[in-house]
């Protein structure tokens, strides 16, 4: 598991840029429409998108995990928030991910609006890469904490 963490940390720099960078110039190449809100270059990064927050929850997991091996009785330390809020942030933005992916994917869901779902989307856009650069570094880097 130790030899694959580079490469990991690697991708999850790699897809939080690609995401980051593409939220931030879509607007200026693509222009929506009704039919079109979308620039078709999200059919490449929503998997990768996906890629990275599953190897981010399990990944999160493991640094959760070793950090909670002291037991309820350690006082809680900077490491133990940032991993748990790592963690948790990812699984987070998992759910919300795959349920406006999997809705987008369905055409025939139609429970929220377009605006509410364009909405989802920025918000997930912006903390994808949040999630995903520092856990990424932090695996390039070895840090085992």
């Amino acid at each position: 598991m130790i030899a694959i963490r580079p490469f990991v940390g690697v991708f999850l720099v790699a897809a939080g840029l690609l995401v980051a960078v593409h939220t931030i110039i879509e607007p200026l190449y693509h222009v929506s429409s009704q039919d079109n809100p979308y620039s078709p270059f999200w059919d490449i990064v929503n998997p990768l998108t996906a890629s990275a927050i599953i190897l981010g929850g399990i990944f999160g997991c493991l640094r959760a995990k070793a950090i909670g091996l002291e037991g309820g009785r350690a006082p809680i330390t900077r490491a133990y928030l940032a991993a748990n809020l790592q963690l948790y942030g990812f699984l987070f933005v998992g759910i919300l991910f795959f349920w406006n992916w999997f809705n987008l994917l369905s055409p025939g869901f139609t429970a929220i609006g377009a605006d509410a779902t364009a909405l989802v989307w920025i918000f997930i856009d912006a903390a994808v890469p949040l999630l995903s650069v520092p856990l990424g570094l932090r695996l390039v880097r070895g840090n085992r904490d």
